[in-house]
């Protein structure tokens, strides 16, 4: 497991995937967080900035997980994989890994900005420690999930579109909820939303059961990956 990590997150800085990244987030942060805070000085909001990165993972995070197993389809490498000396659960952790250690140091470097505030003022430590927190939970389910898409397809672009595909789909859950008359299936589609979830660390408030689900959601990819890459080595 730990040569399949290494080699992963060497991958990254061996192309240009991994500079594009971390390039691309960090400008796209400096810019949000000057947007949502600097400028608007005492009517700075926090978790405005926390939201709008949020729904620009859906565009950015999957190029994290694009190329991680669709590569391998495509070079052919694959079969050394599913043949190597190492449970499946652990080939893929290891990818999932390498690609959240990459998200999460470049999420948390981006978080310097916030140091800025307090030369300025007294901001809400509970309220952005909360936010901090989601996001990282809220990362781990996007990438498991890129993870899953990846494995699906040899093409990159299209685990990348796929993959933001149903990003989009579960944040704009929580949306299309409010225009559902119907009680139950409203309540449904609330339970699935990861927006709606994440809404409480917006406040400083830690949910739980918000912290189960993006587990479980994070859980649930990894394993049906692993089920397809079983299904294919019997094949």
């Amino acid at each position: 497991m730990l040569a399949i990590l290494k080699r992963e997150l060497r991958s990254y800085f061996s192309t240009s995937i991994g500079y594009i990244f971390v390039g691309i987030f960090l400008a796209l942060s400096g810019a949000l967080f000057s947007y949502t805070t600097l400028q608007q000085r005492e009517n700075s909001d926090s978790s405005f900035y926390f939201t709008l990165m949020l729904f620009a993972f859906v565009v950015i995070l999957p190029l994290l997980t694009m190329k991680l197993f669709s590569e391998e389809r495509k070079l052919k490498t694959e079969q050394l994989l599913l043949t190597s000396p190492i449970s499946l659960w652990s080939m893929v952790f290891a990818k999932f890994l390498a690609a959240y250690a990459i998200f999460a140091v470049t999420f948390l470097v981006s978080c310097c900005n916030f140091f800025i505030l307090f030369n300025y003022g007294s901001p809400e430590v509970a309220i952005i420690l909360g936010n901090i927190i989601s996001i990282l939970l809220v990362g781990a389910a996007f990438i498991a999930i890129g993870v899953f898409v990846s494995a699906l397809t040899e093409n990159q672009l299209i685990a990348a579109f796929g993959t933001m595909a149903i990003l989009l789909i579960l944040l704009l859950l929580g949306v299309a909820s409010s225009y559902v008359n119907f009680t139950p299936i409203r309540l449904i589609i609330n339970w699935l939303s990861i927006f709606t979830r994440y809404t409480p660390f917006t406040y400083g408030e830690f949910s739980f059961s918000a912290i189960v689900y993006y587990a479980s959601i994070t859980f649930v990819f990894l394993f049906l990956t692993v089920r397809i890459f079983e299904k294919r080595r019997w094949d």
